[in-house]
């Protein structure tokens, strides 16, 4: 017997393509929605570090408390607290520990919002208590005071304090501050689908007043932020706030505290003559007086995001700060600001833009400044990030930072190389992309990195299968298309793989000389991507030819050998590989691929509803003939699997059968294939199936919510071995492990509709342990912790290529899910 510990390995996943869903802490954390999970990754490690499930629907933002403004006040803080709010209107509080990086579910507040909730932003008073408000669809914005405890553990108090509505308009931006006058009084800045900015105020115990609209914008309003007080060499009496809209601009407002006044001479301030500067307004004994103070013209499109500059830690002293005059601003056209004021002329001006020569982009949906203001991260339409550093010593110089990325839609499949040295995913994002280890220079650490993206497609991808023969990288896929694509790995590809797996020291077997194609280019369309040769000659453009990129004028790849993980331009259009063949044949979308271990053949399926559609394509590869169309279920099959002696080929379906196929090569080229068995195994659809690799042997696992262990018995019958004790949910993924061929030792992973995982070792009975119909003992030996799991259902399971499995040895499983997540997890290996 032995006993298996699992590790989080690696984890890939794309950003909810929504705006306000990424959020910066003071922690140095970055937290954003990857479907219905918050995603935490780590700037520093470019890696996401963990998913925090709970949530019924998408994640449409993310907010720190703190947030990177009051990092100079956050030192000290080991506690810091998240909180996120879906599509369904349910808000959750998190809590981190950061001396163990240990994370907790708080609560989830008991008055939901009756549609999504579309931004959330507060302030804390102190290390326990911070007041937040949320604005969502339904057109209110709940406000809630809460109470933190002194230590990681304690309990929470919560305090509903009122729900405001401004009369039939949505609001969707929002901003909370406190007063510079430090008697605890609130203001709360609101923007949306009127146009306008509307100001309320709160003394600490009483509700919000309203206190005045600011106009001008044309459009609706999207960001709101107000800066930290602002004082010259006296008393902080000033406070500004940064408004940025659809009408393109930005606007910068100024709250100057005017004087102190009692009770008796409130009502005179505010009259015809007021409005020439601006609004005046009250709170508690103070008055301010509001000028716009600049107005930023210079972005294209859209202004999703604004943000004022955190102070710099290194610039605080005893308990102070200096709030830098510096805003950052990121935009749908393609680009993000960084706006200051001219030292001489104190006009606000454009002193840096990033992120304009960027293809991929689409658009940035927000910018968010670090907590030290030495870096600036934006999520784009792409489900992606940017992130550049000013690496400059005596002046500005921001470069392009490595960050994590992944499908920012469900991912579908996902299979093994056959070298097992990277991780090829697909998903309805309409891409395909390559994880793998990425040694550092040094060959001391190993961290995994996205290394390529051979296709960007115009159809959602539903199926992959690397195909397992000798010869270079190649992969067939499948999509909302009737056409089953190849692909092979281009020179660029072969080398930067070369580079990450041996850090450049030695030169792999795979870095074939006869590989004439560098990389591949774009079809606008998105659809048949074309080679580029290694010694194509370049043929000079037309000067009528070189306009800004559009769909119809896509920009050329330039594939080059990677020596660090690529960001995501590079990604995008610099690693995609060429179209080698088109499969045709079916008559509805594909749904499952699969290619024996020889790398012979390839079996294909499509979604269907009747027997002549469900049928089974085989490929012959290499010259890529059908060489069989093999007839049995009467629905759509859902996977299809060779056994490990590529003699068998199994195929589970819709209509809550598997069938087996007896597959006979006769010579090199002529192969024949005769249905043994077909048989109803469950009550419900067959999702998976599995051949154990030491025998024919297999599992089905069904939304019956059951897994059940067969047997081939002389290439005749199929006999029951076993059914696995009934599970929570359905059956959606599972993948059998050989450990040990001797006592025909297995390994099963199973994974379910609720996005858990189980591990369950296989024991052929002592009676008789190789025999076909022996049966097997199974135990369940790990059940992964929640934080580790998908926060939706798991579409695929798939473990390492091993030979086989020792005492000590690290193997690894990788899954795939509708979180839009690629996971990999280190399984440790033990004896009992």
């Amino acid at each position: 017997m032995m006993k298996y510990e699992v590790e989080r390995g690696f984890i890939g996943a794309g950003c909810n393509r929504i705006v306000n869903n990424v959020s910066w802490g003071a922690s140095n954390f970055v937290a954003f929605g990857a479907h219905n999970a918050v995603a935490i990754f780590c700037p520093q490690r470019a890696q996401i570090l963990t998913t925090l499930p709970g949530h019924k629907a998408a994640v449409n933002c993310t907010y720190w408390l703190p947030t990177s403004k009051f990092a100079f006040r956050a030192q000290q803080l080991r506690q810091h607290y998240l909180l996120s709010g879906d599509a369904d209107g349910t808000i959750m509080l998190w809590e981190i520990s950061l001396t163990d990086e240990k994370w907790r579910h708080v609560l989830t507040l008991p008055q939901p919002h009756k549609k999504g909730v579309t931004c959330i932003s507060g302030t804390m008073f102190s290390a326990t208590e911070a007041i937040f408000a949320s604005t969502s669809s339904d057109g209110t914005v709940n406000i809630w005071e809460i109470i933190m405890p002194l230590t990681a553990g304690g309990d929470f108090e919560l305090l509903y304090l009122e729900s405001l509505s401004i009369g039939s308009k949505t609001m969707v931006a929002l901003a909370l501050a406190e007063f510079p006058d430090n008697t605890g009084h609130v203001i709360l800045a609101m923007g949306g689908l009127d146009n306008k900015v509307h100001l309320y105020s709160r003394e600490r115990s009483g509700k919000f007043i309203r206190a005045c609209e600011l106009k001008g914008h044309s459009d609706w309003i999207r960001s709101l932020d107000f800066s930290l007080p602002i004082g010259k060499n006296g008393p902080r009496e000033n406070l500004l706030l940064v408004s940025s809209s659809q009408d393109k601009s930005i606007r910068i407002w100024k709250m100057v505290l005017c004087e102190s006044l009692g009770n008796s001479e409130r009502k005179d301030v505010i009259g015809l003559a007021s409005y020439i500067e601006g609004p005046l307004f009250v709170s508690g004994l103070s008055t301010y007086q509001i000028s716009l103070e600049s107005l930023l013209i210079g972005h294209e499109d859209w202004v999703y995001s604004v943000q004022w500059q955190p102070p710099s830690i290194a610039s605080t002293e005893r308990g102070g700060y200096i709030q830098p005059q510096s805003i950052l601003s990121a935009s749908m056209d393609k680009t993000m600001m960084i706006w200051r004021p001219e030292r001489t002329s104190g006009i606000w001006m454009n002193f840096v833009t990033v992120g304009e020569l960027s293809h991929c982009a689409l658009g940035f949906y927000g910018g968010h400044w670090s907590p030290y203001g030495d870096a600036i991260l934006a999520h784009g339409y792409g489900g992606s990030f940017h992130l550049w550093k000013d690496v400059g010593i005596d002046s500005e110089n921001w470069q392009p930072q490595k960050v994590p990325s992944g499908h920012y839609a469900a991912v579908s499949d996902i299979a093994w190389a056959r070298c097992g040295k990277f991780l090829l995913s697909v998903s309805h994002d309409q891409t395909t992309r390559i994880f793998s280890p990425w040694l550092s220079h040094m060959g001391d650490r190993c961290s995994w990195h996205e290394v390529a993206r051979p296709q960007v497609h115009g159809h959602d991808i539903n199926c992959v299968a690397i195909i397992q023969g000798k010869g270079n990288h190649r992969f067939v896929c499948g999509a909302d298309e009737k056409v089953a694509r190849v692909f092979e790995a281009p020179l660029s590809f072969l080398k930067t793989l070369n580079y990450a797996v041996s850090s450049g020291s030695d030169v792999q077997e795979d870095v074939h000389l006869g590989v004439q194609i560098l990389g591949a280019n774009m079809s606008a369309l998105g659809l048949s991507q074309k080679p580029i040769y290694v010694h194509a000659e370049e043929t000079p453009k037309r000067p009528d030819t070189d306009v800004v990129d559009t769909l119809e004028t896509v920009p050329d790849a330039v594939p080059v050998t990677l020596t660090e993980p690529p960001i995501e331009e590079q990604l995008a259009w610099h690693t995609l590989w060429p179209e080698s063949h088109k499969l045709y044949g079916h008559g509805n979308e594909l749904f499952s691929l699969c290619c024996d271990h020889s790398g012979k053949l390839v079996a294909s399926s499509c979604k269907a509803q009747t027997v002549s559609v469900a049928e089974i394509w085989l490929w012959e590869i290499g010259s890529w003939k059908a060489v069989g169309r093999l007839q049995s279920h009467s629905l759509t099959v859902t996977q299809m699997e060779f056994s490990h002696d590529d003699s068998l080929l199994l195929s589970v379906s819709r209509d809550r059968q598997f069938s087996v196929f007896f597959i006979k090569r006769k010579g090199s080229e002529e192969i024949s294939y005769e249905l043994l068995v077909r048989q109803e195994a469950h009550k419900r659809i067959i999702w998976a199936c599995s051949w154990n690799p030491f025998g024919h042997q297999f599992a089905t696992g069904s939304r019956d919510k059951t897994v059940k262990l067969w047997s081939v018995e002389n290439n005749k019958t199929v006999k029951q071995l076993s059914t696995l004790p009934p599970f929570p949910c359905s059956v959606t993924a599972i993948s059998w492990l050989g450990v040990e061929r001797k006592t025909n030792h297995g390994l099963l992973a199973v994974g379910l509709e609720n996005g858990f995982i189980e591990l369950w070792d296989l024991l052929a009975r002592t009676e008789d342990n190789c025999a076909a119909g022996a049966g097997f003992e199974a135990n369940v030996v790990a059940r992964l912790d929640p934080f580790m799991c998908h926060a939706s259902t798991v579409q695929r399971l798939a473990w390492r290529n091993t030979e086989k499995v020792e005492d000590g040895q690290k193997i690894q499983l990788a899954s795939c899910g509708d979180d839009n997540c690629v996971r990999v997890f280190e399984v440790n290996v033990g004896k009992c």
